[in-house]
């Protein structure tokens, strides 16, 4: 299964680093950009990206693309985009896409089919974005989820649920406190998360949903291909979501430019040191910039993987959860 393809790549790399490729335009090396047309801006996107790819696919298991930066530019920005994911798993990368894609019925559908599946044509099915892992927003219900879970059973793939973003306003739907059902309260009794007069945040309870799901669809290591996107930004609901997700995979933004450290993201992670994997975009793929090494920026964005690696790994042999296939 995917999942556990993920967890071989994560024990092959000795660490949970993920490489969030989100070109801009404003902030590409200068001699990248040879002209302003939507096509010479796409390449420019793929030079940038197959460098850093090819300075980086050694030290970390996956990369994830962010699908709105290139879909700005127009059918030329979304192949660059689709040529990127080939790319990187040509090199041995898992490539996570992070679109967060919500809808419900045939559109739901369509969505999971495009990036994680295959879309029909008059000579056959045939793949088209083929990332293996999808982000998702889970805000339409069941309606807009299972589509998604179908297609990951069908094709093995998967997909990371929004449950608690690192945003800062996150909380103004997230955090707001909602009755808990009947059929639900011993899923929080059970694993020691308090009520607050039978009712929790929201994000609780997508977080259930998101185990739910996970629960019946788990790889030989006992993880799951439903994952759950959950902010290094709020390290408390880490801990609590962690408990109610124990097979989830979580896809962890918000380390570096965002503002979380290394000790935020521990609690993302179950005490066998698995359980999470970690995104850095700007910190890495910009690194160039601090360093002033526009000519070099791909060898400016190892040096800076590097650095995020060691950080990640002191903060889990600190926390006590250093995996014991990494010895």
């Amino acid at each position: 299964m995917i999942i556990d393809k993920l967890l071989e790549k994560i024990d092959e790399k000795r660490n949970p680093c993920v490489v969030g490729l989100d070109p801009i335009v404003e902030k590409l090396p200068p001699h990248l950009l040879t002209e302003s047309s939507f096509t010479a801006i796409a390449e420019a996107f793929k030079v940038f990206n197959f460098a850093i790819i090819d300075a980086i696919h050694d030290l970390v298991p996956a990369i994830k693309p962010q699908m709105a930066c290139y879909e700005k530019y127009g059918a030329a920005g979304v192949q660059a985009f689709e040529e990127t994911v080939a790319y990187a798993k040509e090199k041995g990368l898992i490539v996570i896409g992070d679109a967060k894609r919500g809808d419900i019925g045939h559109t739901a559908k369509a969505y999971a089919e495009a990036h994680l599946g295959k879309v029909f044509t008059p000579s056959g099915r045939k793949f088209s974005t083929n990332a293996d892992w999808l982000t998702v927003n889970p805000y339409l219900g069941k309606d807009g989820l299972d589509p998604f879970v179908k297609v990951c059973e069908e094709h093995d793939r998967g997909i990371f649920i929004l449950v608690k973003t690192s945003n800062p306003s996150s909380g103004q739907w997230q955090d707001r406190l909602i009755d808990v059902k009947d059929d639900e309260v011993a899923d929080f009794t059970e694993r020691n998360i308090q009520l607050k007069d039978r009712r929790t945040e929201l994000y609780n309870l997508v977080g259930l949903q998101v185990h739910r799901y996970a629960k019946e669809f788990r790889g030989k290591r006992g993880y799951s291909a439903i994952g759950a996107v959950v902010g290094a930004t709020y390290p408390e609901q880490a801990a609590t979501l962690r408990k109610l997700m124990p097979y989830s995979l979580f896809l962890v933004p918000g380390y570096g430019a965002q503002g979380g450290k290394s000790k935020d993201i521990v609690n993302c992670f179950n005490n066998d040191g698995y359980g999470a994997v970690i995104n850095s975009s700007r910190g890495i793929i910009y690194a160039w910039e601090t360093l002033n090494m526009p000519r070099d920026f791909a060898r400016a964005s190892r040096n800076a993987v590097r650095i995020m690696i060691t950080d990640i790994q002191d903060a889990l042999k600190d926390a006590g959860k250093w995996p014991h296939n990494w010895n």
